[in-house]
């Protein structure tokens, strides 16, 4: 059996589809379905039903998907593990972070460690997902909720207030009543902010969802409606004003991420102990 087959086997087993298989490994969908063609020759087995553009796995197929995450998740590990042995503060440390929060508060940091370590390269990614750090996905991840499970260490960095803002035309010219909101997209809608949007809102429409803070803050400067913002972008931007004063603001608490197999590891410790002192001095945001 060709080992790296049964890697192609295990997305395709995730994504459901060849095109979506082939997106996430980077080549084409020929080649995925040559690669499950030559796994299937090899195991003299039929993984897969091929239902037009729908892939199927066979009760054997599942069975063998299954196993294969776990030897994903194996591998995963003595990377994790061989990370964290190197004792050069080079190489890549990859950072999975909110795009908006990304772009304010980290990179100047990030700059700072490119200075000192010039062997060292950080590879920031803005996601609102949560990367899975036990499948290095990220070394590091800054989140806005606290992680509950998993072999992690979390450090609080901060705090981000947000309150409900709308651009000054548009509160002129609307009456409360026949206010609209900007939400947000799944699966954030279930977010502290969203949840308060719509409580605020009642009966009154939420006439836009996005998936980014960026996208409600465009929306919201256009006369969209009202959205909930966090106040490090908005507060301090003349072209919007800031609705239900009285309202105590949505607290998003910002979190510091780490896998334990490389929390000691110099380069990502270097990366860890410059956040956490570019947050030190200004904990709310």
């Amino acid at each position: 059996m060709d080992w790296d087959d049964l890697r192609y086997f295990s997305v395709l087993a995730k994504r459901g589809s060849l095109s979506g298989a082939a997106r996430t490994l980077g080549v084409e969908h020929a080649t995925v379905a040559r690669r499950i063609a030559g796994l299937e020759a090899d195991l003299h087995v039929k993984l897969v039903d091929r239902r037009g553009r729908r892939i199927l796995l066979t009760p054997e197929g599942e069975r063998i998907a299954a196993a294969a995450g776990r030897i994903e998740d194996e591998a995963a590990s003595i990377e994790r593990l061989a990370a964290g042995a190197q004792a050069q503060i080079a190489g890549t440390v990859s950072i999975s972070a909110p795009p908006l929060l990304a772009a304010a508060r980290l990179v100047r940091p990030l700059a700072d460690i490119r200075k000192a370590h010039p062997k060292l390269t950080i590879r920031l990614v803005g996601e609102n997902r949560s990367a899975r750090l036990e499948k290095r996905e990220a070394d590091i991840a800054i989140r806005l909720s606290r992680p509950e499970s998993g072999a992690q260490t979390i450090s609080k960095l901060g705090e981000m207030p947000f309150n409900l803002y709308a651009s000054l035309p548009y509160l002129q010219a609307t009456r409360p009543e026949d206010w609209s909101f900007i939400g947000y997209e799944s699966p954030l809608d279930q977010s502290p902010p969203q949840k308060r949007l719509r409580l605020l809102a009642g009966q009154r429409p939420i006439g836009l969802t996005a998936s980014t803070i960026e996208i409600q803050l465009s929306a919201a400067k256009e006369g969209f409606g009202v959205a909930f913002l966090p106040d490090f972008v908005a507060a301090g931007d003349a072209e919007l004003a800031r609705v239900f004063p009285e309202e105590p603001p949505v607290i998003r608490e910002i979190w510091l991420v780490v896998h334990n197999d490389l929390k000691d590891a110099p380069a990502v410790r270097t990366v860890l102990n410059a956040l956490k002192a570019a947050f030190a001095s200004t904990p709310r945001i």
